[in-house]
């Protein structure tokens, strides 16, 4: 790969030149490469279940940007050479993130973290038979990481059951087993 300046006739090109190089622009700056062939080998288990995780990700980052609000959200926060699908991807890639899960005298305290963020943390309360004896969403604090839910029954040997929601949908369960 190399990377052309002050050079007027690549300053006009753009695509393959034969079989061999292919010069293109990625910001702003004017990239002459080897041109790349198909693959023959495989692709390996990994491989498949990132290209499906890839086209979820695609097909919601779609749907989430016929919402303009959303898309200008996400258009906020794309960066040089990026634009809301390439955030709305990026979101919709990747789970938020139960980092934390504490019960401090009847209180759940949920610490849950997204790169875009989190719209919703629901509790359940089983007891030991798995029977939902509550269910509620909890409460952002205003450290805008912490989610707060005041439990009203505690049954011995059931637990707490946490669900962080995303923008785009994603899901992440955790569970905490009550003594």
């Amino acid at each position: 790969m190399a990377l052309v300046k002050d050079n007027t006739i690549l300053q006009l090109i753009r695509g393959s030149l034969g079989r061999q190089v292919t010069v293109y622009e990625r910001n702003g700056q004017i990239i002459m490469a080897k041109k790349r062939g198909p693959s023959n080998s495989k692709p390996t288990a990994k491989q498949l279940e990132a290209r499906y995780k890839m086209t979820l990700a695609a097909g919601r980052a779609r749907m989430l940007l016929n919402d303009p609000e959303i898309k200008a959200y996400y258009a906020s926060l794309a960066g040089p050479g990026q634009n809301a699908y390439n955030m709305a991807v990026k979101d919709a890639y990747h789970s938020p993130e139960i980092q934390n899960l504490r019960l401090e005298d009847a209180e759940v305290i949920v610490t849950a973290k997204d790169e875009f963020r989190v719209v919703e943390v629901k509790v359940q309360v089983a007891d030991a038979a798995g029977a939902i004896i509550e269910s509620a969403s909890a409460i952002l604090a205003r450290n805008g990481v912490d989610w707060h839910y005041k439990i009203t029954v505690l049954p011995a040997g059931g637990k707490v059951i946490v669900l962080a929601v995303d923008l785009p949908g994603n899901k992440t369960v955790r569970e905490l087993l009550l003594r």
